[in-house]
């Protein structure tokens, strides 16, 4: 069974959606992040996708208070992204309640450290940040190119050890256009031992059996919750039913 995953994204203290990761077009939805997370809890989410949009524009983690009453007072297995820079940072962000810290500007930049996280800490607990937009990675909150293709800084990857990837469609986040399935066919074809999370445009169920069949392993949803267009009922219903 595929795993959902519903998404946080805080900016300013705030729970926020942005178009194409454009910070000129954040929606506040939300000014408490442990309100949101335990409403997703109580409607039988059980994993929760938390990102630090300061910390990714900014380059040092900001929410971390919100990561700390989360992960003390629900019991959601959360990863948490934004920020990411250093082993040091992966340490605090895992002391603070984080299950699973996704990397992705630490990766591209300094490969070597991200490497040596890769292999101290466990596989289980290292995510890979592939943000791409016409298959090209971008870091740092989105604003940065970075000439790298996603299949071959994926692949770089795999062959370390990499078990964990969110893998998201910069083209297709937040705009309820629907899950670009044929990147995710592909990267499932090319890496099949990767634990691929889909991430990007979901708007309807049907996607979530398309996304299954293919063999993704989870799929972070986001403005489909929030503006609506799912409900958590419905959410709530087709995860007991799939239990």
């Amino acid at each position: 069974m595929i795993r959902i995953i519903p998404a946080i994204d805080i900016l300013n203290g705030k729970c926020v959606r942005l178009k194409k990761g454009d910070f000129s077009t954040s929606k506040i939805y939300n000014d408490n992040a442990l309100e949101v997370a335990q409403l997703f809890e109580s409607h039988g989410i059980r994993r929760l996708h938390m990102v630090d949009l300061d910390g990714a524009k900014k380059g040092a983690m900001k929410n971390l208070a919100s990561l700390k009453d989360i992960a003390r007072y629900t019991g959601l297995f959360v990863d948490y992204s934004g920020g990411i820079r250093s082993e040091n940072d992966v340490l605090q962000a895992l002391t603070e309640g984080a299950n699973q810290v996704a990397i992705g500007s630490l990766a591209v930049e300094k490969p070597d450290e991200f490497e040596y996280i890769l292999k101290t800490y466990k596989p289980e607990r290292i995510i890979l940040s592939a943000d791409f937009q016409d298959r090209k990675i971008k870091t740092h909150g989105w604003l940065k190119d970075q000439d790298a293709d996603l299949f071959d800084f994926v692949a770089n990857w795999v062959d370390k050890g990499l078990k964990y990837m969110i893998a998201t469609d910069i083209e297709m986040d937040g705009m309820l256009q629907g899950v670009n399935q044929d990147i995710y066919k592909e990267l499932k074809s090319a890496f099949p031992t990767l634990n691929i999370i889909a991430s990007g445009g979901f708007t309807r169920w049907e996607e979530i059996d398309i996304l299954e069949e293919i063999g993704i392993f989870g799929l972070i949803i986001g403005k489909a919750i929030y503006e609506e267009l799912i409900s958590l009922e419905e959410l709530a219903k087709r995860i007991r039913n799939a239990r």
